[in-house]
């Protein structure tokens, strides 16, 4: 069984032993220590804080007990059931909360939930911030409330309504192209939340056709959930089946976004965010952001039109904090997250959905011919096993060292910009091993780089 505590929040498998999983005790736990921080932040404040979740088969138990936690703080929440990541951020600024939490592991497979937690911006708390909830935590620093000074619980029925109006008024949304464009759409969502908002969301863009796949939110996903090619076998069939002029997936929580090509093809996570930031940068010039970790072909189109590119670490809070400093105009990460400023600083697959639709309908182009008309490139993703006691970092540092004639960024680990191949090398946090991701012109080359910097560090050990 597996807790794993990070930027992302606290993660964990269902059922086991407490500290060793997501236990009710540790829900009930980190609950509190969230409360408590809340209240140390905001002293002689009545708080409010935001709740939703996907809908895995241990959401209810998790939402019941988070819930619950923090009416015994005297903290009141406002429950929205049912809901997504983007909505719940969208939800807490609307709501005037001090927080918010999202009970979701997002990408990962039914026996995992998490708590993740937000600020009162509907942000994610930053790494300093979650060190400080975790000393909390571990001190076991609660006070709850008297009872007659109980928080109280409401219901919010309305959030996704206001998300996807939120949408619809957008200036670079243009439901009446996309409602010209007569697309027709194969909706996956794993049987999550997605199922409840992506069909919504694309019948109030105009999509009338909109086939139905997986879209009762019953928590048994039919599939591995994370929206990789490996695991969209059936919507590509469907697409294909279909005559569709797309396919559309996201994960449990909908803050990824995946595409499929008329063809049955991937359309490719990492491309997401290069289509619709092309969108963008043809409405208005200004700075994009990415993570180390995402495709090159996003500071190629962005360079291409005399803007300026920016990497973060990886992590949405460490793209939020970049895009944020240069004022980006659109951001996100390789795995389909889209942040749009213009509605929240959050990986929203619904906006995403929107800005795409309109790109593709004012484009006039087929899926694939979309695709084709971007920079291609592959990446190949491996690792380096770790015995203790090997200096990583002195290996990092020494890496850049070697290749300093070259474009080195170590933000995150250490990135080598080849030409137009790169190399990232970073240690995990979790693991005895050093991540080695590369790209290039084909997956052939991207290994065949991977292969030659892996044999370079090897010597080095």
């Amino acid at each position: 069984m597996t807790l794993i505590k990070s930027i992302s929040g606290i993660r964990g498998t269902i059922g086991g032993n407490p500290g060793d999983a997501l236990t009710p005790i540790d829900a009930v736990q980190f609950a509190a220590a969230y409360g408590t921080w809340l209240k140390n932040r905001f002293p002689s404040t009545k708080l409010t804080v935001v709740v939703g979740r996907d809908a895995r088969l241990s959401g209810e138990m998790i939402a019941s007990l988070v819930i619950n936690t923090l009416v015994g703080l005297g903290i009141d929440v406002i429950n929205l059931g049912l809901s997504t990541t983007p909505t719940v951020e969208v939800a807490v600024p609307y709501h005037k909360a001090q927080g918010g939490i999202i009970l979701t592991a997002s990408h990962n497979p039914k026996q995992w939930n998490a708590l993740k937690l937000l600020n009162e911006k509907g942000e994610f708390i930053s790494g300093a911030e979650g060190e400080d909830l975790m000393r909390i935590a571990d001190a076991g620093a609660f006070s709850f409330a008297e009872v007659d000074d109980l928080g109280k619980v409401t219901e919010d029925k309305d959030a996704i309504d206001r998300h996807i109006q939120s949408i619809l008024e957008l200036d670079d949304v243009d439901v009446n192209a996309i409602k010209a464009a007569n697309f027709k759409v194969v909706v996956d969502a794993v049987n999550s939340t997605g199922g409840i908002v992506v069909p919504a969301m694309l019948k109030a863009l105009g999509v009338e056709q909109v086939v139905e796949l997986y879209c009762e939110p019953t928590g048994h996903f039919p599939h591995n959930p994370e929206p990789l090619p490996e695991h969209l076998t059936e919507l590509s069939s469907k697409v294909k089946a279909s005559n569709a002029h797309l396919g559309i997936t996201v994960d449990p929580d909908v803050d990824r976004l995946a595409l499929v090509n008329e063809d049955g093809s991937m359309f490719g996570e990492e491309y997401t965010l290069v289509a619709v930031a092309e969108y963008i940068l043809s409405r208005r010039k200004g700075a994009t952001v990415s993570n180390l970790s995402s495709t090159r072909a996003l500071r190629d189109i962005t360079e291409e039109v005399g803007c300026t590119y920016a990497a973060a670490a990886v992590g949405e809070v460490n793209v939020v904090e970049k895009m944020k400093a240069v004022n980006a105009v659109i951001g996100g990460e390789g795995n389909g997250g889209i942040i749009y400023p213009e509605l929240h600083y959050g990986r929203d697959s619904l906006v995403g959905i929107a800005l795409f639709l309109t790109h593709l309908a004012n484009k006039k182009m087929s899926m694939t011919a979309l695709r084709a008309s971007y920079p291609n490139y592959e990446m190949a993703k491996k690792k380096i096993e770790l015995t203790p006691g090997i200096n990583v970092d002195g290996i990092l540092a020494t890496m850049a060292k070697n290749y300093e004639q070259e474009e080195v960024d170590t933000t995150d680990g250490v990135k080598i910009y080849i030409g137009k191949e790169w190399v990232h090398l970073r240690k995990s946090n979790t693991e005895p091993i050093i991540r080695v991701y590369t790209e290039s012109k084909d997956l052939q080359a991207a290994n065949e780089l991977a292969d030659r910097i892996i044999l370079e560090i090897k010597a080095l050990i």
